[in-house]
């Protein structure tokens, strides 16, 4: 059994350096170890401060196994902003069951929004194929959007149905 259960203060810095972690496992997998962080410290404090933000650990028989943090507005236009299973739990059916939680969580969800690195498959099957996402932009060097840089993702949407 999943639960989502919200981090105190005393638990972020935990939740950061499992999460580097994981996206890192998933970049090396992919592109090698060329020893920099895939997602900057920075960057992820900035997903805790985004207005109407909740960061959740995700906990399965007492053991936090993953985190999410997903920003929850009154229009019903969600976003998952990040979202991770612990390196050691890779594979155990804990990713899919932790999203079923999140839609559970948050009834009122009209659209889910969410992104990935073009690189990463697993994450691109288990948004589209599992949990019913679709790909609505790909951002890469030609994106109109000059703010990406050289980075290459794809945005993806889902819209829930009542």
């Amino acid at each position: 059994m999943i639960e989502l259960v919200p981090t105190r203060d005393g638990e972020r810095e935990n939740f950061i350096v499992n999460l580097q972690a994981a996206f890192k496992f998933a970049a090396i997998e992919e592109l090698g170890d060329d020893g920099d962080e895939i997602i900057e410290r920075a960057d992820i404090l900035e997903c805790f401060n985004k207005a109407g933000a909740q960061v959740l650990n995700i906990v399965r028989a007492g053991e936090v196994v993953g985190g999410a943090v997903v920003v929850i507005r009154p229009n019903g236009h969600n976003e998952l902003s990040l979202f991770f299973v612990d390196v050691r739990h890779i594979g155990e059916g804990i990713g899919f069951a932790a999203w079923q939680a999140i839609e559970r969580r948050y009834p009122a969800t009209e659209i889910w929004e969410t992104a990935t690195p073009y690189f990463e498959k697993r994450n691109l099957h288990f948004y589209v194929n599992k949990c019913g996402f679709h790909a609505v932009e790909f951002f890469n060097l030609h994106h109109p959007d000059a703010d990406n840089g050289d980075e290459y993702f794809f945005r993806f949407e889902k819209v829930v149905s009542k």
